[in-house]
């Protein structure tokens, strides 16, 4: 599973990365690499929540990032 950060800087200086391809995974931070350490994080738990729930039913998944 290649994931896609996607980030941009809001007008208040505060930076937001997304993974879109997740709906609602979208994180601010005070800095790009903050915001992007915080997706990362916040994409490996709603990753974990839908292998327990059964979304996912493969027994390895392998995840990467890309950033642009």
């Amino acid at each position: 599973m290649k994931l896609q950060i996607e980030t941009d800087r809001e007008t208040d200086g505060r930076w937001i990365a997304e993974i879109q391809s997740l709906p609602g995974v979208m994180t601010y931070g005070s800095t790009e690499d903050d915001a992007i350490q915080k997706v990362m994080s916040l994409t490996l738990r709603v990753i974990a929540d839908k292998y327990e729930n059964g979304e996912i039913s493969e027994k390895r998944v392998e995840i990467s990032f890309a950033c642009s």
